[in-house]
């Protein structure tokens, strides 16, 4: 039963307990407006980075663009970390890199076909399971990043945010999936992954990547934050991260834009 699924403070420490050591810090509250905009605070105020901060409720989420995003009490995972990378470059990763172990632990615990959509959506037969935001956050000693991770666990197609949404609920009905299970395997997929990125194993990373992106192949439409879009082919995601899309007059890079899949 939903109602049974506990994600608290000691649940999930619980279940990191074998984890990497990343993450130093990590709090489950009952109700929060925005969890990125709570870490980004306490980075600017002196925090230090390995805090993870999830909750039960989040009423005032926010997605990629200014969207918003909320979910019913107790039916998904809203969680962010803070980190404060050593690496001055290839930022642009990270949120990428938070998509790949959200699919990953996905497919390892609820055997689902996840996908990534880029840059940071994952997809389960070409409907939204997660979404993922990335900010900057400038401190008093180094920069920081927030990376904020919404996953639908339990949502039933009402509650659903959109109609080109899903959940675990939906893809595996009469699966019992408990939430602080699933947040601690994202959790230490994510700090595997940062620790190479860290290391500089750029190109790994970035197969990895590209053999779990449906976008790449695609017909696509990309939607610039002015409004303004372009369709064409896309054909990699090059080293920095970036999307590339031939069009008719050319190969177009983006490092940003939202990404329609055309049929």
């Amino acid at each position: 039963m939903t109602d049974r699924d506990v994600f608290d403070t000691e649940r999930l420490r619980a279940e990191l307990a074998d984890a990497d050591s990343l993450w130093r810090e990590v709090e489950v509250v009952a109700e929060t407006g925005s969890t990125n905009a709570d870490l980004a605070a306490r980075a600017r105020a002196g925090e230090a980075a390995g805090v993870v901060l999830a909750t039960d409720h989040q009423s005032a989420g926010r997605g990629r663009l200014g969207r918003s995003w909320t979910a019913p009490p107790g039916r998904s995972i809203a969680m962010s970390v803070l980190l404060q990378p050593s690496r001055p470059d290839g930022w642009t990763w990270l949120p990428l890199l938070a998509g790949l172990a959200v699919a990953d632990s996905l497919r390892a615990l609820a055997d689902v076909p996840a996908l990534l959509k880029w840059p940071n959506d994952v997809l389960v037969e070409d409907a939204k399971i997660c979404g993922i935001l990335g900010e900057r956050v400038d401190t008093t000693t180094a920069p920081a990043c927030v990376l904020g991770l919404g996953v639908n666990v339990h949502l039933t197609a009402a509650e659903l945010p959109v109609p080109t949404a899903t959940s675990l609920a939906l893809l595996r009905p009469g699966v019992r999936f408990d939430r602080a299970e699933i947040a601690a395997t994202v959790l230490a997929a994510l700090a595997l992954l940062y620790h190479r990125w860290e290391a500089g194993r750029d190109t790994d990373l970035r197969e990895e990547y590209l053999a779990r992106c449906d976008t790449v192949g695609r017909t696509v439409q990309v939607l610039r934050p002015d409004g303004s879009g372009t369709r064409g082919e896309a054909v990699d995601v090059d080293p920095a991260g970036q999307l590339r899309v031939r069009t008719g007059a050319g190969v177009e890079v983006f490092a940003a834009g939202d990404v329609l899949h055309l049929r």
